[in-house]
């Protein structure tokens, strides 16, 4: 009976350890799930980092000066002219829309869908006076053209 009573109280031991030793496994749990609540309570993608604001700018720089849809349809520009511009186009956008989101839970992505749309608007409209400026340039050489061979006609018909 002595082995029986000492396999028992091993036991009720061994038992005892394990209850002791989960203890501070719940605390760590309990610890952990505090601290993912605060770090978890607040998302936000508005403002952009500035690196996210200069990647948005050197892509600018690659649409407006390189092979595009735009370039194509109204002609692509030297980089260091595009940069200068690309840089202008995102300032502007970005200081057209909020500085921080609504105080409703918004995350922010109302706020970037509108920085991205004033990107696109600006970017279009730039592209698109500058064809048209070139266009009317263009007009008016071949104008000026035509008025100086006009005259020249005059003048050698009229020296006749």
């Amino acid at each position: 009976m002595t082995d029986q009573t000492e396999e028992q109280t091993a036991t009720v031991t061994a038992g005892e350890d394990f209850g002791t030793a989960l203890q501070p496994v719940d605390q760590n749990v309990e610890e952990t799930t505090k601290k993912l609540e605060k770090m978890t309570t607040s998302f936000s993608i508005w403002p952009p980092s500035q690196r996210t604001r200069d990647a948005v700018i050197k892509r600018l720089i690659e649409t407006l000066s390189n092979k595009s849809v735009l370039s194509d349809r109204y002609g692509a520009m030297p980089s260091d002219e595009a940069a200068g511009v690309a840089r202008l186009i995102e300032e502007e956008a970005f200081s057209a829309v909020p500085a921080s989101p609504a105080p409703d839970g918004d995350d922010g992505i109302e706020i970037l869908q509108s920085y991205s749309k004033e990107i696109s608007k600006r970017m279009l409209d730039f592209v698109k006076s500058r064809s048209v400026k070139s266009a009317d340039d263009g007009a008016t050489a071949e104008a000026a053209a035509a008025a100086a061979g006009g005259k020249d006609e005059e003048s050698s018909t009229g020296d006749n």
